[in-house]
């Protein structure tokens, strides 16, 4: 077992899981963020989908201080460009990698585990999911945005990352309309800069802040039930 992987709250289903969903935090908050979203997301009973929750590495970040706290990167300044550090986000894209990778050995096929992430969570998602050199279940980016185009095209334009079939790969964002701590326009720039790199990204909206809804709960169930053919 690989004691380097980040800790996570697994929330396991019923019989054995043949389909996983890694969902990432935001600034601040830790894998019990998220973990009580599985009950509401209504998945057929017979699903067997095993959610897991990991938790960032604490960190100082800059725009708040100097304060350590979990981040999946620092973030040095807090402007519509939201300049990062590309080193830390790296090394978190590769720590979610490594999660791929385990549950791949656990008997997960890489095309049955989803990305998942919210906020900046969602932004290491994008860098880690559109990059990897296996063909994924899917990617939902949450009230996100990218981080650092310039790493996330040289990435996605690695030879082992350019199999024509991972431009298929269903991608799904969803933004809040009112939001005021990632605006809309960072979220509608993500959604532009992934079709210019050839995928098909699904983009919707709610008339929400910075937070996840009811509504949303309802469209990222029928997506996950979709992209993991989940069946009742």
């Amino acid at each position: 077992m690989n004691t380097n992987l980040l800790p996570c709250v697994e929330v396991e289903p019923v019989k054995p899981a043949d389909a996983a969903v890694i969902w990432l935090h935001g600034l601040g908050a830790d894998g019990h963020d998220f973990a009580g979203i599985v009950p509401a997301l209504n998945l057929p009973e017979n699903a067997a989908v095993r959610f897991v929750f990991p938790h960032a590495p604490e960190r100082p970040v800059t725009v708040n201080n100097g304060w350590v706290m979990r981040a999946w990167y620092d973030i040095l300044e807090m402007n519509i460009s939201r300049k990062v550090d590309t080193a830390s986000l790296l090394e978190s894209a590769e720590q979610v990698s490594g999660l791929i990778r385990r549950e791949i050995d656990r008997g997960i096929p890489a095309e049955r585990i989803v990305l998942a992430g919210f906020s900046q969570g969602g932004a290491v998602v994008y860098q880690t999911g559109l990059a990897y050199p296996q063909r994924l279940a899917g990617l939902l980016a949450l009230s996100t945005y990218v981080p650092c185009e310039q790493s996330l095209r040289e990435v996605v334009g690695l030879p082992e990352v350019s199999e024509p079939g991972n431009r298929d790969l269903p991608v799904m964002v969803v933004h809040g309309s009112q939001d005021d701590v990632v605006p809309l326009q960072l979220g509608e720039s993500a959604t532009e800069l992934l079709t210019t790199l050839g995928f098909s990204p699904q983009w919707r909206t709610c008339p929400i802040d910075h937070s996840v809804s009811a509504e949303e709960v309802e469209m990222i169930s029928e997506w996950l039930k979709n992209v993991l053919n989940l069946k009742a």
